[in-house]
């Protein structure tokens, strides 16, 4: 880890960390974190800019982002920007503006998490409300569709990106009450698959999907709420697979569907089985 940030939750996870990054494997690289302004994803857009990354921070409550750039600027030498953007509304017209913003700003794009959900009700099927299904589909996997879509030139550019889809175990074993977020998981999963296959033979973007496993976040204490946080493990604690993602180390790592939780590097970025 880099000696200058004062970061003690992430000083205090690298303990645990199955990879260990050189301090700059993110040196210069230009990422795109969505739902930046908490949980794993304030995690991860902190964690990038210390190991070197210019962090685009993308999500809907701008006082948020604006902590996570202040504490970028302090902490690190990088150029973090701030983009306030609603997914739940997001167009052709709102990606296209972003796609400019970061041609101009940067020139190309070395990562895209995506990380920003919404949880939905927890609902059976019969009961649940077509516009909450609509809503959760459309910032869980429209927006990750368009906003990769419009960026694939940006990533093309690149000597070499990695685009990393956020799931969830739900995702990939459907569960009773999780109605629209475990399909909009499922479908996630989906795009990745696509993805991958598509841009295997250029071997210039990859593409991967990761389930962090519970992670002490808002979203977890809504869906578990008798649960108590302090049992659950940090963001930070699930960094080291998405800096090892987002860093050349993965460049031989695409459509793969990970689990924090049983990943190792030794094998290739591959689930352990």
């Amino acid at each position: 880890m880099p000696t200058k940030p004062d970061y003690p939750e992430l000083a205090a996870a690298l303990q645990g960390w199955r990879y260990r990054p050189e301090c700059d494997c993110l040196q210069d690289k230009v990422i795109v974190v969505t739902g930046a302004g908490g949980g794993i994803g304030r995690a991860a857009a902190k964690t990038f800019a210390c190991y070197g990354a210019s962090v685009v921070l993308l999500g809907r409550t701008r006082s948020k982002l604006e902590a996570v750039f202040d504490w970028i600027e302090a902490q690190t030498n990088t150029r973090p920007v701030i983009v306030a953007c609603d997914l739940g509304a997001l167009d052709d017209s709102s990606a296209d503006a972003l796609h400019d913003a970061i041609a101009e700003g940067y020139g190309h794009l070395d990562g895209l998490l995506h990380n920003a959900s919404t949880l939905g009700p927890k609902l059976p099927v019969a009961n649940y409300p077509s516009r909450e299904w609509q809503r959760v589909m459309q910032v869980n996997v429209f927006a990750p569709f368009l906003l990769t879509r419009t960026l694939i030139p940006l990533l093309n550019a690149a000597p070499a990106a990695s685009v990393i889809m956020t799931s969830s175990t739900v995702g990939r074993k459907g569960r009773a009450y999780w109605g629209a977020y475990a399909v909009s998981k499922r479908a996630l999963e989906g795009l990745m698959e696509v993805l991958a296959d598509e841009h295997e033979h250029a071997g210039v973007v990859r593409i991967n999907s990761v389930n962090p496993g519970a992670t002490r976040t808002a979203m977890r204490a809504a869906a578990y709420p008798a649960e108590r946080p302090e049992t659950v493990p940090s963001p930070e604690a699930k960094m080291d697979i998405l800096v090892y993602l987002m860093a050349d180390a993965s460049k031989a790592v695409s459509g793969q569907a990970l689990d924090a939780r049983e990943w190792n590097p030794r094998d290739g970025g591959k689930p352990t089985v």
